[in-house]
């Protein structure tokens, strides 16, 4: 696809990196094909090839509207186009840039605005990150006559409290490895549980968990929501508390993983959207080359738990996120190893690709696209003929608490499945003791 850029965006990083995006477009349309919200509108511009010309005119002085920003909006970022692709176009990346170009010409509405800067600030700002687990707690202490009159939309996934279970022991002698944990902005919040069971079955298999305390949003929320800016300077602020645990020595790190697989992804994405800095390029680089998702880990914890495992006898239902198949490119990985160890899993009787609608915080922005796709989803998921499993399991937070939102059927991390099946050892601590910090 041939570009001709506008004055403002020649000769600049960012018109540089969408013109060569654009180029390998060619048109073919495969992207359509697979895209959910194409599927549901049937709109041209509801899809990636509509929304990747949309990007064109706007970067070549083409005046973007109101329009131009709701057809971005309603983009999932699950990039199954970019599985679907047979030119390789990084779709994932040429939609933030588009976003953050229109975002800078069109205004929102105040409601808008103030709905996404509360996502942005409320849900991944350090300073506001003590108040989340408190406030998360007091809304689900409220009765339901309250819970009824607040936002539909954000108490739809605001999850049962759970009892998260204790922090494992100290690995005593030396450990398997040494990772750092990444737990995310609202997982220690709204699902501890999932943090927990990482770090215990992490010291099953004898590997040691440091969570530094200064870490915070890996960025993702703030990169799609047209803030690249306000993304960079988290991508920054977490460099700078892992760099002790990045540099040769005894305390540093094999591994930085996440079991989130929304923050993995745009963990392994540092290296590219930092290259420019001279101060921070380097680190972002090698942070990524060391970056992972929890399910990357499943080979060695399947060598090492392998003897320690029971799985239960009843079925369960595997959602794999568009952020594992998709952005990381790992389909698989998880039926595979957890079928080795004996787990019986189910995918979805059709559209085990399809994004189930959650989007980080697209099921708030978008509330009845998220939730006809989550409709859908769940009706693959759970086909009637096949009566109901014991739980829905899957590898994102996000994805978890979308589904769970719209069934009574538990929805679990997968990590938490494994986590259950083990035959455990005497020997675990109650409450947090790490002179890193758990979160």
């Amino acid at each position: 696809m041939q570009t001709n850029l506008a004055p403002e965006f020649a000769d600049t990083s960012v018109g540089a990196q969408a013109q060569a995006l654009l180029r390998q477009c060619v048109h073919c349309g495969f992207c359509n094909a697979v895209c959910p919200t194409y599927q549901l509108t049937g709109n041209e511009l509801d899809g990636p090839r509509g929304r990747i010309y949309l990007i064109k005119q706007a970067l070549e002085g083409v005046a973007s509207t109101r329009a131009t920003q709701q057809h971005l909006d309603r983009c999932l970022t699950c990039r199954q186009c970019e599985t679907a692709c047979p030119s390789g176009v990084a779709y994932g990346r040429l939609i933030d840039l588009g976003r953050a170009i229109v975002e800078a010409q069109v205004p929102r509405p105040a409601s808008e605005m103030r709905q996404r800067q509360l996502l942005r600030v409320g849900l991944t700002s350090p300073a506001v990150k003590p108040l989340l687990k408190p406030a998360v707690r007091a809304a689900q202490s409220l009765p339901e006559s309250v819970k009824s009159r607040l936002p539909k939309a954000v108490m739809a996934h605001l999850p049962e409290r759970r009892d998260p279970g204790p922090w494992p022991a100290p690995i005593f002698g030396k450990p398997r490895a040494r990772v750092l944990v990444l737990p995310g902005c609202v997982e220690p919040a709204l699902a501890p549980a999932i943090g927990r069971a990482t770090a215990r079955v992490l010291a099953a298999a004898g590997i040691e968990a440091v969570f530094p305390r200064k870490q915070g949003c890996c960025g993702a929320m703030r990169q799609h929501l047209a803030d690249p800016q306000g993304a960079g300077q988290q991508m920054r602020a977490n460099l700078d508390a892992w760099r002790p645990y990045l540099e040769r020595g005894s305390g540093s790190v094999d591994t930085i993983i996440s079991d989130a697989s929304g923050c993995a992804v745009m963990l392994k994405d540092y290296g590219h959207l930092l290259a420019g800095d001279p101060r921070y390029g380097p680190l972002a680089a090698h942070a990524s080359s060391l970056a992972r998702d929890l399910s990357e880990m499943l080979p060695v914890l399947a060598r090492a738990l392998q003897n320690r495992v029971k799985p239960p006898d009843e079925v369960l239902v595997y959602h794999p996120p568009c952020t594992l198949q998709h952005g990381q490119k790992l389909p698989g990985i998880v039926e595979k190893y957890l079928g080795a160890l004996g787990f019986k899993l189910r995918l979805a009787d059709e559209e085990a690709q399809m994004c189930c609608g959650a989007g980080g915080a697209y099921a708030i922005l978008q509330p009845d696209l998220a939730g006809r796709l989550r409709e859908r989803k769940l009706g693959h998921l759970l086909p009637a003929e096949t009566g109901n499993p014991a739980a829905i399991i899957s590898a994102n937070i996000g994805c978890i608490l979308h589904l769970q939102a719209a069934t009574s059927i538990p929805v679990r991390h997968w990590i938490e499945a494994l986590d259950a099946a083990l035959v455990k050892d005497a020997g675990v601590e109650r409450g947090p003791k790490q002179a890193e910090g758990k979160p």
